[in-house]
């Protein structure tokens, strides 16, 4: 089953969906900023994506900006930052099996459709 980390108030995420949509595919859809994804949900969804955490963050959100931007932190440090702050999390993530995509631009959904 199709996956796909949406935040509706993202423009970029709702092409992603809608590129979805028209596919045809069955998929699910998984609202991250009302359920934040486990620790080990990320560590999955990092490992797909075949990316380092830091990769997977946000960087122009203010949260960042205040609170770890100028800290040194590992990767689980930045995992736990993701979860307890789930809008620090790149937007549209797209899973289809063992394939993942971060659907920037959107059209990079087609890659594993």
């Amino acid at each position: 089953m199709i996956k796909i980390y949406h935040n509706n108030r993202c423009s970029k995420s709702r092409s992603g969906l809608e590129i979805l949509q028209k596919s045809g595919k069955d998929f699910e859809i998984v609202k991250y900023l009302e359920n934040s994804p486990s620790v080990k949900e990320l560590e999955d969804i990092i490992k797909l994506l075949n990316i380092k955490p830091i990769d997977l963050i946000r960087k122009n959100e203010a949260i960042w900006k205040e609170q770890y931007k100028k800290k040194a932190l590992s990767d689980s440090d930045i995992i736990s930052a993701m979860v307890k702050y789930p809008k620090l999390i790149e937007r549209p993530i797209i899973i289809n099996g063992n394939k993942a995509v971060i659907g920037r631009p959107p059209e990079l959904i087609l890659d594993i459709l």
